[in-house]
């Protein structure tokens, strides 16, 4: 039985759909979550609030401490840069403390808005899922896709990695990747040609087509990605002992190079079976 930590914030829909999507499939692989860890506090913001009863809908130990609470009742307000860094891992201690009771295996990061320190670093295998190739953009998702409408981006991907004190560029585990040249995105990727990318983000923001599209196609990727990668990982073929990623045989297949398992395959035949392939 793969034993597993849940870390989000919780902020909206996106979290909620991953935590539904693994939730009720883990039985499947023969694993299951054994705390949700939130750093919101209930009544803290409706989109947490939401995510808290998915939690409790679906039967999940859920803990949560408030890291703006705690932030602004340890911090002074001329607090210097060497303070804001010890709020960080005073904090991640804490929470450290308040799991202490509960026994995982790996720790997976959907959501979560926090840079993860040395502390829960070492405490456990945490797997990150990130909406990019290896070689591909780092920051969260919203900034993620700017850059890939920047650089005209034909194909992207989604990986997972273990978390470590190098934001996003941890050991990759797994990644799928997300063509970006398909047919429903080619009428925006001409809307594009000859525009400011930075007048199109300031006057369109997040409701620009090419950016809702791009998200689109990365997000219907992401819980397959994730989930297979649990059932790697519960199946042995995939193993993170000692801060490593090791794969098993040949792993799927590396064609680029990146380390870690191509989940291509498993994900399409996945996608296939639930009627979304592409």
């Amino acid at each position: 039985m793969l034993r597993i930590g849940w870390f989000s914030t919780g902020r909206g829909e996106g979290s909620q759909g991953l935590l539904r999507f693994v939730g009720e499939r883990l039985g499947d692989i023969d694993a299951r979550i054994e705390f949700v860890f939130s750093n919101r506090a209930p009544g803290e913001a409706e989109g947490s609030d939401a995510f808290f009863r998915l939690a409790d809908e679906l039967g999940l130990p859920l803990v949560t401490h408030s890291s703006a609470r705690f932030r602004r009742g340890i911090l002074r307000p001329a607090q210097d840069d060497r303070g804001r860094e010890d709020w960080r891992d005073r904090y991640d201690r804490e929470v450290l403390g308040l799991l202490r009771g509960y026994r995982v295996d790996v720790c997976v990061l959907a959501g979560y808005m926090l840079v993860v320190g040395p502390a829960l670093c070492r405490a456990w295998p945490m797997l990150n899922l990130h909406p990019a190739l290896p070689d591909g953009p780092v920051g969260t998702w919203q900034e993620v896709v700017w850059e890939l409408i920047a650089e005209r981006a034909r194909v992207t991907g989604v990986m997972t990695h273990l978390v470590t004190e190098d934001v996003d560029r941890g050991p990759v585990v797994s990644y799928v990747t997300v063509p970006l040249d398909t047919p429903e995105l080619e009428g925006h990727w001409r809307d594009l040609a000859g525009r400011n990318v930075g007048e199109i983000r300031e006057r369109e923001g997040e409701g620009y087509g090419l950016f809702r599209g791009i998200r689109a196609t990365q997000y219907r990727r992401e819980p397959y990605l994730l989930l297979e990668t649990l059932r790697a990982v519960s199946a042995g073929e995939i193993s993170l002992d000692g801060g490593r990623v090791t794969v098993a045989g040949d792993g799927g297949g590396d064609p680029s190079g990146y380390g870690g398992m191509c989940m291509d395959g498993r994900v399409d035949r996945a996608m296939a079976e639930s009627g979304l392939s592409e």
